[in-house]
This record gives C-alpha cells, structure tokens and sequence, in this order.
C-alpha cells in the first residue's frame, strides 16, 4: 500500500511538472529562436491574447515562463554548490574509527556511512547523485546499539532508493511552479510516505518495531529546528507523530484526500488551456 502510494505520489508530481515544464521550455525557444511549435498551449495563449490587443497578458506569459526557468536553474546551481560545500565541511570533522567500524557492519565493501564529531544527535541521507548516510557521534552516544541500528536501517533505505534526488526533484517543481499549489502538498505527502516505508524497513530488518519508535522519542526530546540549505531526508525531520501513531497503531490511517481547493486552482487553467488548444487547432 505504501509502495503504490509512493509511486502515484511521485509519478504525479513529476508527470504534472513535466508537462508544465515542457509547455515551458517550448515557449522559450520560440521566443528566443522563433521556433514554431505548433502544439504549444502558452504560445497558442500568447498569440491569442496579441490578436485581442492584450500585450500585458503577453508580457506576463514571457515573464512567468523566464522566471521559471532562471529559477530553476538557480535552485540547481545552489543545491549542488550548498551539498558541496556542506559535504566537504562534514568530511572535515570525520570520526574515522566510528565511520570505519560502521561502515565495516552496514557498508557492504564500501563507504556509504561518514560518521562526523558532532555533540548533536543527527542522522540524515544527503548527496543527489551518490547519497550518504550521515551520523553524529552525539546520536552514537544517544542511542543503545538496536537503536542505532534501526536508524541505520532507516537511513540506508532512503540511500539505497535515492530518495534525496528524488525529494529534491519534487521539492523544486512545487517551489519554481508556486502557481500550481496541488505540487507542494505532494512534495509534502510524498516526504512523509518515503519515511513511513523507511521505518517499515527498519522494522522489517529487526523484526520489531521497538527500537525504531523509541530511537524516535528520543530524538523527538533532543531535537533542534535548525534547518539546512541542501536537500536531504533526515531520520527526525519528518511527520513524527504521525510515524510513532504508525508504529503503536499499524492500523492507523494518515489522510490522502486530495485537497479540493488546491486541486481545482492546480488543475483548472491546465484543463481550461489544454480545451482551448484543442478546439483551436480542429
């Protein structure tokens, strides 16, 4: 159930923001190259807003369509520069015994685990392209060992799914398309079902479900709301009522109602565009 939720919530923001994205881009390469393009809906819009005299309606589609793509670009540049930076900084308080000894038990001959000297408990996954797993010894000295263990589950899972490229992915759709407000509540849903199917992992590796539901009331009572400028998933940063209520109640259901307002602002003016189009090029 999970899975099927995780994959409708991500090929529908992807498939949402492709579309878009792509009515985008064509209309850009028109404006600059003047390319025809004659299955494009904003170009169709724009041309038929010109017919009618409406040159600000014009000029409001070019906008729309290059702050979008600047945006875009800019978000990307800074990600990559901001997990550069921030990896570089972490690799340079590395605890070598702890990340040798856990990468021995976890890493499978390789190094996906950098454990870093830092008095506060963190455990997250960054890094879009080769994700790893970040500990703090501070989480080492919080946790016993099935804890920690259980976090490192966790934290694998999302590495082994690249669940940082693919937050990251949705996370920049629904900030560079604002106008399409449906995008940011499944980058917010899509979060919370990537951490529910990592504990389900967690669980599943120990066979209970103890230590995964404490490791997070622990980290629940230690823990700091700084936030940081990369993506990445984050063992304690996500939905954890819901999680703890998941773990004492299996049963327990987190609602996925698509919100109807959000919706119909979403999906109107696509609808209502693509239906021009259509009738337009009989």
């Amino acid at each position: 159930m999970w899975e099927k939720r995780s994959r409708t919530l991500f090929l529908t923001g992807l498939g949402l923001s492709a579309l878009i994205m792509s009515q985008i881009i064509a209309y850009a390469l028109h404006l600059l190259f003047g390319l025809e393009l004659k299955h494009n809906l904003i170009q169709f819009c724009a041309t038929t807003a010109s017919i009618y005299g409406l040159d600000g309606v014009v000029y409001a589609f070019d906008i729309v369509v290059f702050y979008t793509l600047l945006l875009t670009a800019g978000l990307v540049i800074q990600q990559q520069w901001a997990s550069w930076r921030t990896f570089r900084r972490l690799q340079s308080k590395r605890d070598e015994r702890m990340t040798a000894e856990l990468n021995r038990q976890y890493g499978s001959g390789g190094e996906p685990i950098l454990v870093v000297a830092c008095d506060e408990p963190r455990a997250f996954t960054m890094n879009l392209l080769n994700p790893k797993v970040v500990l703090s010894t501070g989480l080492i000295r919080l946790l016993d060992a099935r804890e920690l263990e259980a976090v490192i589950h966790h934290e694998m899972y999302h590495r082994k799914h690249g669940d940082p490229l693919k937050t990251f992915v949705l996370s920049l759709c629904s900030s560079v398309m604002g106008y399409v407000p449906l995008l940011r509540w499944v980058h917010q849903k899509y979060r919370t079902v990537r951490e529910v199917l990592a504990d389900n992992y967690a669980i599943e590796q120990l066979g209970s479900s103890v230590e995964i539901g404490s490791a997070l009331l622990k980290l629940l009572k230690h823990r700091k709301s700084e936030k940081m400028v990369f993506s990445y998933v984050s063992f304690a940063d996500n939905s954890i009522n819901c999680r703890i209520q998941l773990i004492l109640d299996p049963q327990f259901e987190i609602p996925f109602k698509l919100p109807l307002k959000l919706t119909m602002i979403s999906f109107h003016a696509v609808l209502l565009l693509g239906a021009m189009f259509f009738f337009a090029t009989l």
